[in-house]
């Protein structure tokens, strides 16, 4: 799956142990603003393991996001992850070229003279 938008927040990376394999592991959550459609949409995503060293984001970037959705059942409740595996960062827009005929004044350039003012008031 992926989704564009925007990165309105970036949290702190999270490390720790685990304690069923005793392996290290690490964490960083974003939220992503997706402005498509009627209403903005805020997403919270993961990026684990090596992506959370991989996938480095400011806020402000505007990013298309490549994720996976898991659900897991713990104690009668569900929880949902959505887990980013890859993700893309929109480069700017060039600056736009000057207008054809359109220049402008050289440093230095003497202006023209002004024009006669034939406006009766």
């Amino acid at each position: 799956m992926e989704i564009k938008g925007t990165i309105i927040a970036a949290l702190p990376e999270v490390s720790g142990v685990s304690s069923r394999s005793g392996n290290p592991w690490k964490k960083r959550e974003y939220v992503l603003e997706n402005t498509e459609g009627n209403f903005p949409r805020k997403v919270a995503f993961t990026c684990f393991g090596e992506n959370a060293d991989k996938i480095q984001l400011q806020v402000g970037q505007a990013v298309t996001m490549y994720f996976d959705v898991e659900s897991r059942e713990y104690n009668g409740r569900w929880y949902t992850d959505i887990r980013c595996w890859r993700c893309d960062v929109e480069q700017p827009a060039a600056p736009a070229a000057p207008a054809p005929g359109i220049t402008a004044a050289a440093p230095g350039a003497v202006p023209p003279p002004p024009l006669p003012d034939d406006i009766p008031f």
